[in-house]
């Protein structure tokens, strides 16, 4: 039976990570300071008050515009707060309350900042990418070791190689070099959870890429030439394993070998 205090709980702070990704995603790729300045409107300047500061309902409370100017405030503000949230409510659900539920959270986070920031200007951040190899390592080594199963972390290990050995190949067609460096990251969570979750996670990716960029190609959004972002389909394909790896796998096994 779920723990609904701790769905609770997780979807508050889901909401305050995300109001906090939302800085992330339009500061980053700037290289702005995540602190300095406040919460301001971008057209006229002025600080956003404490309470309408509150994620999704401060939105609502302005109706979507600057209470000093009246400029319009994209909807894609509060979509990313509420995202984050059931994104973290749906994590939860899937770990507990576990010590690994800390590292998939952050997994969780990451996922949503650099999915927009790809989809904004086609480009995964090293200020995002690179520091969360060592967030990852510390918050899964020691539930590894606690747990007597120092396998799981080697077999992350072993992952991440494998992802980055095969993403370094595909780099020689065309692939781009920020989806070589968080591939490695998206091996070690799946590797940490099992095999069959690298495989899932690996091929969903590419398969919902090709998914998506047939659709464009056909409704003639898009060309054999354009430049697609790659990343959010990485990170949907590896949440859709950390979430159903094994009735995925299993699924395709019976595909492969019909039990009788």
């Amino acid at each position: 039976m779920p723990d609904y205090f701790l769905l609770c709980v997780t979807a508050l702070l889901g909401l305050a990570v995300g109001s906090f990704l939302n800085v992330v995603i339009h500061r980053v790729p700037r290289d702005e300071s995540l602190v300095h300045p406040g919460s301001h409107c971008p057209q006229c300047g002025n600080p956003v008050r404490a309470r309408h500061n509150v994620p999704v309902f401060g939105w609502l409370m302005l109706r979507g515009r600057c209470a000093d100017c009246g400029n319009r405030i994209s909807a894609r503000y509060p979509l990313v707060e509420a995202g984050t949230a059931a994104l973290f409510v749906a994590v939860t659900a899937r770990f507990g309350f576990s010590w690994e539920l800390p590292a998939y959270l952050y997994l969780a986070a990451v996922a949503v900042a650099l999915t927009m920031i790809d989809l904004d200007v086609m480009r995964l951040p090293d200020k995002i990418v690179l520091p969360s190899y060592g967030v990852a390592v510390a918050l899964l080594a020691p539930v590894s070791i606690a747990a007597g199963d120092p396998g799981a972390l080697l077999r992350g290990a072993l992952a991440a190689v494998l992802l980055y050995a095969l993403y370094l190949v595909l780099a020689t067609f065309g692939m781009g070099g920020g989806d070589v460096k968080l591939a490695p990251l998206l091996g070690f969570y799946l590797g940490w959870l099992g095999w069959s979750a690298v495989a899932v996670g690996a091929f969903a990716g590419f398969l919902l890429g090709g998914l998506v960029g047939g659709v464009l190609m056909a409704l003639k959004l898009a060309s054999r030439k354009s430049r697609i972002p790659f990343g959010p389909y990485m990170l949907a394909g590896a949440f859709l394993a950390v979430f159903a790896a094994a009735p995925v796998a299993g699924w395709y096994t019976n595909l492969l070998v019909p039990i009788a």
